[in-house]
């Protein structure tokens, strides 16, 4: 009997038009995409009170040419300054580049450029060979109080490439883009900043070839924008990977820099521990270009042992056991994972309906064991490391598990997390050709704190018809983890969605936690960080810009809060 299939909306397939507007704003490879299922479908619909009617007829996409009318205010001298610096191939005036590198991945600024709005631009953008050509450049603009702005992968979350003064966007990935040496006997590699994930990866795990070295390493670093991200870009804003909770937050691996400043050169040393006063090197972290420009920096590296990688995942009865059982993990002493997540109820019933589990045998064999829809909770995880370690640790995870109610689900849905990790970002253009977003806010959190705080934002969100809230933690510590808010509406009004996103943050803020967990700071979060950080601390950070930067020229607009 042939059974009519239900309908599903036409999904983009085709990749961006060149040099459009959905060319900058669409997410990752052009020619890669990842549509909602058809129970991720139901749900919106579901959710929203919408109809397939609604999914019809795309929205407004952004498939048009770009074009502005912002003039270029450099003269044609200071133009040709620059030219003279990295020859004239390496500098780019044109209307698309000056789009393309000043916008990342907001929300924000994919709905306006979806509707051909573009607020702030560079006048040029500056492709340096090398540090060589960084000294000249900041040396040049700082004589001549021109604003200099940095783009590493673009894949920024927080108005991190916004350019309200104008001026100089440096492209780092260009050409600073390589792994210049592996040490074997320190366990480090120094790279420049601009050198993306897959690149830095693909060339620890395959160093013999380049470096004569006799092991193969990994950076430990993976986080979801890992493809499209750089090493660079990683370190200046705190970025954390997946597997943080073994390898630590990119703070934690980063062991010397380098940066170009108007005050001068900042070299640190790679020493791994020093008691010589505060160390210049933490105070870089997390600068985010308002110091300086970061060329070149060491990393600590490990050992790259895939085939002693040991999955596991579990359902808890409840979050409170989801939360403890963690907490007993991360404490009991007997080694961490590297991959470790917990959803709560809502986020893992989104989870099952996005892995199509929910509704077959093995949803009906959970429910038959007790663990009810909106109730349980999803773990995945990874052990990384030596072989009898790996398994050490796997085996004292499951005991913790199963003391807290936990259910086994080995490690197979892990592994079907795997393999669309990086991929889930795709669906984001799906969803907004039809009016719906999705976007999300992290926060870090103690342990004591943690339930006020998942109940005080999922509260604020919830208050808003219509509106799906899922969270997770991914990125865990003995003192406490991050909360991962992820948050599905039906909106394209910006001022409105404006609105509800700052409400987000205040609740954050008036629960405990931090405004930011690894995304950083830009534009986006700089005015709530007096409130976060008080009037003595944003004091310090003001007097070492005032050291750094005296002219103001790095990344000026407000970045970080700084002016």
């Amino acid at each position: 009997m042939f059974t009519k299939q239900s309908f599903q909306p036409d999904w983009c397939e085709k990749p961006p038009k060149k040099k459009s507007y959905r060319s900058i704003f669409k997410w990752g490879n052009p020619n890669e995409f990842k549509h909602p299922n058809s129970a991720w479908y139901e749900m919106i619909k579901e959710e929203f009170g919408l109809t397939d009617e609604d999914f019809e007829k795309p929205q407004s996409e952004g498939n048009e040419k770009v074009e502005i009318d912002q003039k270029i205010k450099l003269p044609k001298k200071k133009i040709n300054a620059f030219i003279d610096i990295v020859g004239e191939k390496n500098v780019s005036t044109d209307d698309y580049s000056r789009v393309k590198y000043s916008h990342g991945k907001t929300v924000d600024e994919a709905i306006e450029l979806r509707r051909n709005l573009v607020r702030n631009v560079p006048d040029i953008i500056v492709h340096p060979r090398d540090k060589k050509d960084v000294l000249k450049i900041v040396k040049y603009c700082n004589k001549q109080k021109l604003p200099v702005y940095i783009f590493g992968g673009g894949s920024s979350v927080t108005f991190g490439l916004n350019t309200p003064k104008g001026g100089v966007m440096l492209a780092m990935g260009t050409h600073m883009n390589k792994l210049l040496s592996i040490n074997e006997q320190n366990q480090t590699a120094t790279m420049q900043p601009g050198i993306f994930g897959p690149a830095y990866e693909e060339a620890l795990n395959n160093p013999p070839k380049r470096f004569n070295v006799e092991r193969q390493y990994t950076c430990g670093h993976f986080p979801q924008s890992f493809e499209y991200s750089t090493v660079g870009g990683w370190v200046v804003t705190l970025g954390s990977g997946q597997a943080s909770t073994y390898y630590g937050d990119a703070y934690d691996i980063v062991l010397s820099q380098e940066y170009v400043t108007p005050a001068g050169i900042i070299k640190t040393h790679d020493y791994p521990g020093t008691a010589t006063g505060p160390k210049i090197n933490d105070i870089m972290k997390g600068s985010e270009g308002s110091f300086g420009i970061l060329v070149e920096l060491t990393m600590k590296i490990f050992r790259h042992m895939p085939g002693n990688r040991q999955r596991f995942a579990f359902m808890f009865p409840s979050w409170d056991a989801a939360v403890e059982a963690s907490r007993e993990i991360l404490q009991g002493e007997f080694g961490k994972p590297a991959v470790y997540r917990i959803a709560d109820p809502e986020e893992t019933e989104v989870g099952l309906k996005h892995f199509g589990v929910q509704g077959t045998p093995i949803d009906s064999l959970v429910n038959l064991r007790g663990f009810k829809p909106m109730k349980r909770c999803l773990c995945l995880g990874t052990v990384e490391g030596e072989k009898d370690f790996t398994k050490h640790v796997k085996d004292h995870i499951a005991k913790v598990c199963k003391q807290y109610g936990a259910m086994t689900l080995t490690g197979f849905a892990t592994m079907l997390w795997e393999k669309t990790r990086y991929k889930e970002p795709y669906m984001r253009e799906d969803l907004m050709d039809y009016g719906v977003i999705i976007d999300t806010v992290e926060s870090a959190v103690t342990w004591d704190n943690l339930h006020r705080l998942h109940q005080g934002v999922r509260s604020y969100i919830k208050k808003r018809p219509g509106t799906i809230c899922m969270t997770h933690a991914s990125h865990f510590y003995p003192q406490g983890t991050n909360l991962y808010f992820i948050f599905i509406l039906k909106m394209m009004d910006l001022k409105s969605y404006r609105k509800f996103h700052d409400g987000i943050l205040d609740a954050i803020l008036k629960h405990g936690g931090s405004i930011s967990h690894h995304h950083g700071i830009g534009k986006l979060f700089a005015p709530l960080m007096t409130r976060h950080l008080g009037k003595e601390q944003m004091a310090v950070l003001r007097v070492l810009k005032n050291h750094f930067d005296p002219n103001n020229i790095m990344n000026p607009g407000g970045h970080l809060g700084l002016d």
